[in-house]
């Protein structure tokens, strides 16, 4: 009897003993990968850097931001300049860049599982989004209105009563503000501005929504098409990286300082937008 207590007593030690090891060992992996998370974050300014590039994920749809050349294939516009500025800035070097076509839908996650550095792609700053992603210095201010056929009934919101078609982009703002402002309207989503405006043109909608900075861009495209009713939302732009990019913000951020400064920003803005910065 003396012998199967002291054999119980050592097996009860002997569990207690695998489970102080097994907690410690959870807690070791737990701050381990904290610690290699922490440590990526921290890093991603010297992982570009080592990388020798810049993957930036720009919009390829977007006329005046980013849009792609049909006769070079390359991807033009303001977005695409202010990337280049950045990776010229960081690496010595505009040419060292990598451009990933995104949409509104695919840009946070491609920025999350690690196939972008950051995200230039007229992108509202928004405190939904900044649970998902660190924000820069705002770059652009924009504001939501409407794209309209010549000799549309439509003069602005207030025009978008019931049996209204209105085409917008899924994933992005413009959506959920003209469901709150236009609730009678019917909404209807595309994957890009460019299949949105498209349907525009073949009467599949009346009237597109999204910033005015991309509008102004489609009617460049149609005269056909105008702007109505002024800008019903503030959308102020910035350029997205992971959460805990601080190295890598603060280099975003001194670029644009530096083309604001000295006045590069402004030649950039006219040259694409027509127009100086107010």
């Amino acid at each position: 009897m003396k012998k199967g207590l002291k054999w119980n007593a050592l097996l009860l030690l002997a569990l207690s003993f695998a489970l102080v090891l097994a907690a410690c060992g959870n807690k070791a992996s737990t701050d381990t990968t904290a610690g290699e998370a922490g440590g990526e974050a921290q890093s991603a300014l010297e992982a570009i850097k080592a990388r020798g590039k810049l993957v930036v994920g720009v919009k390829s749809d977007t006329k005046l931001f980013g849009l792609k050349n049909t006769s070079t294939g390359d991807i033009e516009g303001f977005d695409v300049d202010v990337a280049k500025a950045i990776a010229k800035h960081i690496l010595g070097d505009e040419t060292k860049i990598e451009l990933k076509e995104v949409t509104s839908k695919t840009r946070i996650p491609l920025l999350q599982n690690g196939e972008i550095d950051m995200i230039v792609a007229t992108m509202t700053i928004t405190e939904e989004r900044k649970q998902q992603v660190d924000f820069s210095d705002v770059y652009f201010e924009a504001g939501q209105s409407l794209l309209v056929p010549k000799g549309s009934p439509i003069t602005g919101v207030d025009s978008l009563t019931k049996g209204t078609k209105v085409l917008a982009v899924k994933g992005s703002t413009s959506v959920k503000n003209i469901r709150e402002k236009a609730p009678d309207a019917e909404v209807l989503e595309f994957e890009n501005y460019q299949d949105a405006f498209n349907a525009l043109k073949a009467n599949k909608g009346d009237a597109l929504t999204t910033d005015n900075a991309i509008l102004f861009g489609m009617q460049q495209q149609d005269a056909s098409f105008e702007m109505v009713g002024g800008n019903f939302t503030d959308e102020p732009y910035g350029i997205a990286v992971k959460k805990g990019s601080t190295d890598l913000l603060q280099a975003v951020n001194d670029t644009l300082t530096d083309l604001k400064s000295s006045g590069d920003y402004d030649k950039l803005y006219e040259q694409w937008l027509g127009v100086k910065p107010e």
